[in-house]
């Protein structure tokens, strides 16, 4: 189908971009990619005033090292976080799970930033920085705010992002010694995921053989209007036994709290078993992980 008729506008700086924003009110979109917003417009279930695409705003592309954060421009592309060297070494979550977004084609055009902002409940990304305690940073009229992440997903494709203001950057904590493993069940390859995991675990000294978990942080993807993180399975893990039997204990609270949907895909049970049956997947390969010291 053919788009509603819109006006265009493609600054080259985050102030520029904030100023034509602030100028056009809640009737602009802003294009980070398109390869979720495109198909709102041609199917007509997005009727924009103004795209403001911010393709050309390089300071928003890139990784960098800040102190003990990882700062991930909001442009940056899903193919090049996948390929970061400092991403897979400090934030191999994320790495993994956008190795999985969908198919080559659209990693090289979808933006880290345009995910979250889009904030499907479906997709990988936002779960897994919720699980990885990321914060988000917006530029707006009176300047920098940081969000975090468990603040930033407010409902179904809502964010607390206001209409003036731009996502610019991602900051995450990096990881040392944590293992992490994203899960998830979909149709298809390219298909957006049933439910996913995403899981990272810290273990006490002495590793999967004594030590056991000292801490876990899970996401949980599509299983609700929002992202939600797994608090009671993170909190039944604290302090247990990195074994398959105290973690598919935990893993059956996983599903505790949500309100996943009922759609062609499967019913809410479905979802709700899948959440338990990946949990306990994601669980147990992050604490091999972490064992074997791969980060």
């Amino acid at each position: 189908m053919i788009p509603a008729k819109f006006d265009y506008a493609r600054p080259q700086t985050e102030e520029e971009a904030v100023r034509v924003l602030a100028e056009a009110g809640p009737e602009a979109k802003v294009l980070a990619g398109g390869q979720s917003l495109m198909p709102m417009l041609r199917l007509r279930l997005s009727f924009p005033e103004l795209l403001v695409d911010v393709g050309g705003v390089e300071s928003m592309r890139g990784v960098r090292e800040e102190g003990r954060e990882l700062i991930v421009g909001a442009m940056t592309t899903h193919h090049d976080v996948v390929r970061d060297p400092r991403v897979r070494m400090h934030a191999g979550l994320l790495a993994q799970a956008a190795a999985t977004v969908a198919d080559p084609a659209v990693r090289h055009r979808g933006t880290l930033g345009g995910s979250l902002a889009h904030a499907d409940p479906a997709g990988d990304l936002p779960a897994v920085c919720l699980a990885l305690d990321a914060t988000m940073v917006a530029l707006g009229p009176h300047g920098y705010r940081t969000l975090p992440a468990a603040e930033f997903f407010v409902d179904y494709l809502q964010t607390a992002l206001r209409p003036d203001e731009l996502l610019t950057e991602i900051r995450l904590p990096m990881l040392g010694d944590w293992g992490f493993h994203y899960e998830k069940f979909h149709r298809t390859a390219q298909a957006w995921a049933v439910v996913g995991v995403a899981a990272a675990v810290r273990l006490e000294p002495g590793g999967r053989d004594g030590g056991g978990i000292a801490e876990a942080r899970i996401g949980l993807v599509n299983m609700g209007p929002r992202p939600m993180r797994a608090h009671l399975t993170e909190t039944a893990l604290a302090g247990a036994a990195a074994t398959e039997e105290a973690i598919g204990r935990a893993a059956t609270m996983a599903a505790e709290g949500a309100h996943p949907p009922t759609d062609l895909n499967g019913s809410a049970e479905y979802r709700e078993h899948l959440a338990r049956v990946l949990t306990r997947r994601a669980v147990l390969a992050a604490a091999g992980d972490a064992a074997a010291g791969t980060l």
